[in-house]
């Protein structure tokens, strides 16, 4: 069968025996390469190159691993004090410690902080933010642990503003930039600062793009001045003028507040660029001239006790709650009024600054004489045609 076959396609064979001879010098430079590998991995070694080295065997005290050309190093345990111990296989990072004795010994921390170095510097020069942890406090700020290497913040690049005292607890993860770093002696100082302010400037904006002109909010009495409340909404400056605390005594209605204290404030205006905004306090409630002017239409007759008097007007009693005043121009008929003299008087404006109801005596005392005098008309005989010609020719005669 195999003869037929073979006969029947006289190339098989041919293929099989090129198919046989690819595989082994494929095979060939399999163990070429793999003994070029090898051979580079023992020079690199010896040259403290850094190297990748595959664990063998693990013992209490050392990592036995492969370096090549059937040669064996190892890596102490202690290496791995902040890594988990590797398993057999595995491959792992290891640059030369010494050679010589039963064994060439690696190390694998020191390999990893030449790996830390070479990143810590390329983060420094790309301005990159980073991740470390807080290692210990010192006078004057904090050692903190970034991969393997260790690098000191200063209180003063640990806080917003800077800080006089430790606030960070150890083992704190925090990020922070690397404001100082040389490779020589490997000194590298780090900014939290930097990294807060940066947030804090994003979260800011953020709270600005969701707020406009109009919105009611809560804020917190930051500080309390002359010409205003300071506040802070959110973290962000915000100011209450005097004028738009309150609509009748702003002055007296300054003092109730208190530092700490939430105030419910409406939006005035927003300064995104200097991210500030003005609030108001009045603008919570009616403007008292809109709720005089609903309960006291203009013309209106209104009754008043005077209150005082001076050479401007009369101040009036309306009631309770409303104020008036008659403007000495106003009184009419009367030379002066008295302290507590009652009165009338039609109502002819309402003060915005005030806020006092603007009477007029004179004005009462003309609608009361046009009113006469359409009484006397309405009273009058009516004169009919008869005897208005009668009038008029007896005049005519008279003349």
């Amino acid at each position: 069968m195999e003869t037929n076959e073979n006969h029947q396609n006289p190339g098989a064979g041919e293929n099989s025996e090129k198919k046989e001879t690819a595989a082994r010098a494929e095979e060939e430079m399999s163990m070429e390469e793999l003994l070029k590998d090898e051979g580079e991995v023992s020079k690199k070694i010896y040259s403290r190159d850094m190297v990748k080295v595959r664990v063998i065997q693990v013992t209490a005290e050392h990592i036995l691993v492969d370096i090549g050309e059937k040669k064996e190093a190892v890596i102490p345990v202690s290496d791995f004090q902040d890594e988990k111990l590797p398993e057999i296989g595995a491959e792992v990072m290891a640059i030369l410690e010494h050679k010589g004795g039963e064994h060439t010994v690696l190390s694998h921390r020191k390999a990893m902080e030449k790996v830390a170095v070479q990143w810590a510097k390329e983060m420094f020069k790309a301005k990159e933010r980073v991740k470390g942890r807080v290692t210990g406090v010192v006078k004057g700020g904090y050692m903190v642990d970034l991969s393997g290497l260790r690098a000191f913040m200063p209180l003063s690049l640990s806080e917003i503003g800077g800080a006089h005292k430790h606030y960070l607890p150890a083992n704190a993860k925090i990020k922070f930039y690397i404001t100082d770093f040389s490779e020589k002696d490997h000194k590298i100082v780090v900014s939290r600062r930097q990294v807060l302010e940066e947030d804090e400037k994003a979260r800011r904006a953020e709270v600005l793009g969701e707020v406009s002109s109009g919105g009611v909010v809560r804020a917190v009495v930051a500080k309390i001045a002359a010409d205003g409340l300071f506040v802070r909404f959110q973290g962000i400056e915000g100011f209450i003028a005097l004028s738009d605390i309150d609509w009748k005594n702003p002055a007296e209605a300054l003092k109730s507040y208190k530092r700490g204290q939430r105030v419910k404030c409406k939006i005035l205006s927003i300064d995104k660029d200097n991210e500030k905004i003005s609030f108001g306090l009045r603008q919570l409630t009616p403007n008292p001239v809109d709720v005089l002017k609903r309960k006291f239409p203009r013309l209106s007759i209104l009754k008043g006790k005077v209150v005082s008097a001076s050479e401007a007007g009369a101040k009036v009693k309306i009631s309770e709650q409303v104020d008036g005043f008659i403007p000495a121009e106003e009184y009419g008929s009367v030379i002066a009024f008295k302290e507590g003299q009652e009165l009338k008087g039609v109502l002819i404006a309402i003060s915005s600054t005030t806020y006092e109801l603007v009477l007029s005596v004179k004005k009462l005392e003309d609608i009361e004489d046009r009113k006469k005098v359409q009484q006397y008309m309405r009273g009058a005989p009516t004169l009919t045609l008869g005897q208005i010609l009668l009038e008029n020719s007896e005049e005519e005669g008279e003349v």
